[in-house]
C-alpha cells in the first residue's frame, strides 16, 4: 500500500491513526479509532439428540472439531471448513477536540459449506447466505454502537414438522448471530453478542481475535422446530444469547 504524505496505512485493530491535516479552516489533528468482532458457529459432537444424530454417526457428515481460541486468519480456518459460519462486524470512528465527528460500518457474515459423503463419493455443498442486517448505527455524544447480524442455512434440505404455520418446511432451518460493537471517543470499545440463534454453538473473538466468550446454550428442537420465516431476524424475531465470558490466562 502506498504511503506519503497526507496517506496514511490503516492501523490494526483496536489502534487509532492521526488523521491527514486538511486545508486551513478543515480538521485538524483528529484520530481515527477502528475496532471489530467476529463469532464462529460450529457443530460439537455432543449438540444433537436421538435420531438426528444418525447422518453424523454413518459418516453422511460431520461434527466440528473446536475452533481454535485465537483467530489468526479467518480465511485458513474457512478453507479448512472450521467453522459452519461467521459474523465479522468491523467499524471505525473519527474523533476530534474529544467529539465523534465521523463513523463506518464494515463488514459481513461469511457461510461455510455441508460435506455429504467420505472421500471420493463426498460432495460439499456451500451454504445459502442471508443479507446481512446492519442497523442504523447508534450516535451519542461520545460513542457509537454498531449492530450486525449474519446468517443463513445449509443448502441440504431438511423435511420436518414445524410449531407455526404452514407446519411443515423443507429448506433448513435458520442460523444466526447478533452482534453489537461499541466504540468510544476515547478509543475504548466493548463488544457482545446480543442475540443468536439457539443451535449451533457460538464462539465470540475480540477484535485481537482472541476468544472472549461462548453461547453457553444449545436447544436444538427449539431451533428445528421454530427457526425459519418470521420467527428470525430477517422476519421480526431474534433470540437472546445467553454467553458465557472465557477466563483469560493471565
Amino acid at each position: 500500500m502506498a504511503t506519503g504524505p497526507g496517506v496514511l496505512p490503516p492501523p490494526p485493530p483496536g489502534m487509532a491513526a492521526p488523521l491527514a491535516t486538511e486545508a486551513a479552516g478543515g480538521r485538524v489533528g483528529g484520530m481515527r479509532y477502528e475496532a471489530s468482532l467476529t463469532s464462529l458457529s460450529w457443530i460439537p459432537s455432543e449438540a444433537l439428540p436421538g435420531l438426528s444424530r444418525l447422518p453424523f454417526e454413518a459418516g453422511m457428515t460431520h461434527y466440528d472439531p473446536p475452533p481454535p481460541d485465537r483467530i489468526e486468519d479467518l480465511d485458513d480456518l474457512a478453507a479448512a471448513d472450521r467453522f459452519r459460519f461467521a459474523n465479522e462486524l468491523r467499524a471505525w470512528v473519527e474523533v476530534t477536540d474529544g467529539r465523534i465527528v465521523a463513523y463506518g460500518h464494515a463488514g459481513s457474515g461469511r457461510m461455510g459449506s455441508t460435506t455429504v459423503g467420505r472421500g471420493r463419493a463426498s460432495l460439499t455443498f456451500p451454504a445459502v447466505a442471508l443479507a446481512d442486517l446492519q442497523s442504523t448505527p447508534e450516535v451519542a455524544s461520545s460513542s457509537v454502537r454498531f449492530v450486525q447480524t449474519a446468517g443463513g442455512r445449509t443448502a441440504l434440505p431438511a423435511p420436518r414438522r414445524v410449531r407455526h404455520p404452514p407446519f411443515v418446511q423443507v429448506e433448513a432451518p435458520l442460523a444466526w448471530t447478533t452482534l453489537a460493537l461499541t466504540i468510544n471517543a476515547d478509543g475504548s470499545s466493548s463488544a457482545e453478542m446480543v442475540g443468536a440463534s439457539p443451535f449451533p454453538r457460538h464462539w465470540l473473538y475480540d477484535d485481537q481475535g482472541r476468544l472472549m466468550a461462548k453461547s453457553g446454550l444449545i436447544d436444538f428442537t427449539a431451533w428445528y422446530r421454530d427457526a425459519f420465516g418470521s420467527h428470525t431476524p430477517w422476519g421480526d424475531t431474534d433470540s437472546p444469547a445467553l454467553v458465557t465470558e472465557v477466563e483469560s490466562a493471565a
